[in-house]
């Protein structure tokens, strides 16, 4: 249980949603294990009344959310596909990341990021701790090390290799519980004049657009920009520019270099201003997003009853760990909807955690007259909806939860 800030380390913590009980979002079952007992965890947020960071009231162990068998493979959608190679590219431009440079990337999957930086020149390694990802990852050409970053492997890579001129983290940053000790390990790793950059979704745009679903057991800590320049300052770092991107609902990209290295950038200050203007960290602003999210749910619930009670057939359309979430609190299971569909081979074949709807592949939708499908991955729904044209020719519609349920015609 979470006493204590991860950051500034006060006690001062309040609670301003709870999202009831749940098994990890990516603990995606085999048949043989639907009889097994599941382990289900408090989902509940607090906020930090000092330093404005929002975090998950229990710590899930590293060791239970991703070395077993984890099944999460970084988008390789084209608009994900895309932001990859955006990010490789901007960065070695506006850095100057020479060809004998070092970008190591931290929980770096299967290498879609690393294989953009090498497209770039770049040379290349990965750290993540899913050792069945990490297979996949070597067998794409990425060099992956099966470990947790930590100080030790820092002093490992520059001991075997060098120093890292860029250090990334997409989407892993809020997956940390001992920051201090990560931020340890990236002093150790990053050269002089070197760049560590993470992304994450931004807790401002899960506020506004509640997207309450993007809470689970691997996301600990729920950014806003405040907390992280506190958290760099306690290593003589400071953060030097800040962007936001539309991925993942609404994303941002920090920079953080040594204090005093890099200029910074004017946005920084921009971003600070907006999140004081905003009170997103208040509690009344968080105590009315608590209530939206219960009205969310009544709505969701009552768009599928409706459906069901006229005969329509519904499944839902991709198994991220947001739609465990959403599926988990709602209690939305085998007896709403008959399948979820997925492309990732590591789920097919699987049941979804907790309500243990079964996922099978796309083309399920329409040999199986599917009347609506609940878009789970609603982040990526423009391209999902283009791509199952079959299913929107035989007549079926989509309903996307998030910010409010509707049904696209």
């Amino acid at each position: 249980m979470v006493t204590r800030c991860r950051i500034c380390g006060s006690n001062k913590l309040f609670k301003f949603l709870d999202l009831g009980f749940t098994p990890p979002a990516d603990q995606f079952l085999r048949e043989d294990q639907l009889k097994q007992p599941e382990t289900y965890y408090p989902l509940t947020v607090l906020m930090c009344e000092e330093c404005s960071l929002a975090q998950l009231s229990y710590v899930v162990p590293g060791e239970v959310l991703y070395r077993r068998d984890y099944p999460y493979e970084s988008s390789m959608t084209q608009s994900g596909q895309l932001h990859w190679d955006e990010f490789a590219e901007s960065v070695c431009k506006k850095y100057q990341v020479k060809k004998d440079d070092l970008v190591v990337d931290i929980g770096s999957n299967v290498g879609v990021l690393l294989g953009s930086f090498s497209k770039q020149g770049a040379s290349t390694l990965g750290i993540d701790p899913a050792s069945n990802i990490v297979r996949i990852a070597e067998k794409r050409g990425i060099e992956t090390w099966d470990e947790f970053f930590s100080p030790r492997i820092a002093k490992k890579v520059v001991k075997e290799k060098k120093t890292a001129s860029v250090i990334t983290a997409t989407n892993v940053f809020a997956h940390v519980d001992d920051l201090k000790s990560f931020m340890e390990a990236v002093n150790i790793l990053m050269s002089k004049n070197g760049i560590f950059i993470f992304e994450a979704p931004y807790f401002g745009n899960l506020v506004n657009f509640l997207e309450y679903d993007t809470i689970y057991h691997e996301h600990l800590s729920y950014l806003l920009l405040e907390p992280i320049i506190k958290l760099a300052n306690q290593f003589d770092m400071e953060v030097s520019d800040v962007i936001e991107r539309d991925i993942h609902g609404g994303s941002f990209r920090v920079f953080i270099s040594r204090t005093g290295e890099r200029p910074v950038n004017q946005r920084v200050a921009s971003f600070l201003k907006r999140e004081k203007d905003s009170k997103w960290s208040c509690p009344e602003t968080l105590a009315k997003f608590s209530q939206k999210v219960k009205r969310n749910r009544e709505a969701l619930i009552s768009i599928l009853n409706s459906l069901k009670s006229s005969g329509k057939k519904v499944a839902a359309v991709s198994a991220p760990a947001k739609g465990m979430t959403l599926l988990n609190y709602c209690r939305i299971g085998t007896e709403t909807l008959e399948f979820v569909t997925e492309k990732s081979t590591l789920k097919i074949g699987r049941h979804c955690p907790g309500v243990h709807i079964p996922v099978v592949g796309d083309d399920s939708l329409v040999s199986n007259n599917i009347d609506y499908a609940l878009l789970l991955a609603w982040n990526f729904s423009e391209e999902i909806m283009n791509n199952l044209k079959k299913f929107r020719e035989n007549g079926g519609k989509f309903i996307i939860p998030i910010p409010h349920p509707r049904i696209i015609d």
